[in-house]
């Protein structure tokens, strides 16, 4: 069985196109069992109209409405945990992500590899789009220990095994690029085209951007605690010694005169780490607090063309 998860967001007018062109791929191959499953994540269009027609007429398109919007990788994770056993394929609804290749990323499935990604030979996406991609593709080698030469996309398959690791997360905050790489090592990636987008804009605005990359320093790292904690020892190192020279200062020169500028230039040095250092850990606390409460990942409105299964939502 192969599952593909696409998550819809403002793409009323893409995602029929890109269904059709993922049924055309699997039909050349017809003796392949698959499913594909449409997340809506509370779109404010009419993409669910548009996704419950396609159901209606093909039985391996299956539909999940989400009643909340909560992101894309939290729309992800509703269509891992109601996706039967086997391969997972993640792909977007905007037709960028080209989803006839899907079998380049499929046959790299091998011994040697357990998740590949797709690598873009050309992006074709919008300059802040790409600075974000760059960010967080530094951030996930410095706290996730992603391999320097990996590209991550959103555009991935994964094994069986690795599909079972990510249907037991919980979280409210999943990264899903976090979860793959802490669950697999044998990764890889293959090149793909990229296309121009049909229509439209991204729905990644800077806010969601940073939502995401949030989502990396937290769910998965202490190491932004302990660049603070370093952080937090170098001032106070420093404070230390310029406290020695001020007094070494007086003693040698009487005369030397008090300066009110670099006091209150110091006094906002160390008053903004604080706040940044406690800022983070209420981040760390609040996420803590969230989890223990039992907030919802995400929840399902209506869903279409499921047996009746139990699922954790």
């Amino acid at each position: 069985m192969i599952t593909c998860i696409i998550p819809c967001y403002r793409s009323e007018e893409t995602i029929s196109l890109v269904v059709t062109e993922l049924v055309a791929a699997f039909e050349e191959r017809s003796a392949t069992e698959y499913e594909i499953i449409l997340v809506n994540d509370a779109s404010p269009d009419n993409v669910m109209n548009v996704i419950k027609e396609i159901c209606n007429n093909n039985k391996n398109v299956k539909a999940i409405d989400l009643a909340i919007n909560l992101g894309q990788h939290n729309a992800i994770m509703a269509g891992i945990k109601h996706s039967k056993s086997g391969t997972l394929v993640f792909l977007d609804d905007d037709g960028q992500t080209p989803a006839n290749e899907i079998w380049k990323l499929l046959d790299a499935l091998d011994d040697d590899c357990d998740v590949v990604f797709a690598k873009y030979q050309d992006k074709r996406h919008s300059i802040w789009r790409n600075m974000g991609s760059r960010i967080n593709d530094k951030m996930a080698e410095s706290l996730i220990g992603k391999p320097k030469d990996l590209y991550i996309s959103s555009y991935c398959a994964c094994k069986g095994f690795v599909a079972d690791e990510l249907r037991k997360y919980d979280g409210k905050y999943p990264y899903l690029s976090g979860l793959l790489l802490r669950t697999a090592k044998r990764v890889k990636n293959i090149a793909v085209i990229h296309r121009e987008r049909a229509t439209g804009t991204s729905g990644y605005t800077m806010k969601k951007l940073f939502s995401l990359w949030l989502n990396g320093f937290t769910a998965f790292s202490i190491t932004p605690l302990r660049i603070a904690t370093f952080c937090g020892c170098t001032i106070a190192a420093f404070g230390f010694l310029y406290g020695i020279y001020i007094v070494l200062q007086r003693l040698l020169v009487p005369y030397t005169p008090i300066g009110f500028t670099s006091l209150m230039a110091t006094l906002l040095l160390i008053g903004g780490m604080i706040m940044i250092m406690l800022g983070l850990i209420g981040e760390y606390i609040g996420r803590i607090y969230l989890s223990i409460n039992k907030s919802p990942q995400f929840v399902v409105r209506e869903k279409i063309g499921f047996e009746e299964i139990d699922s954790k939502e």
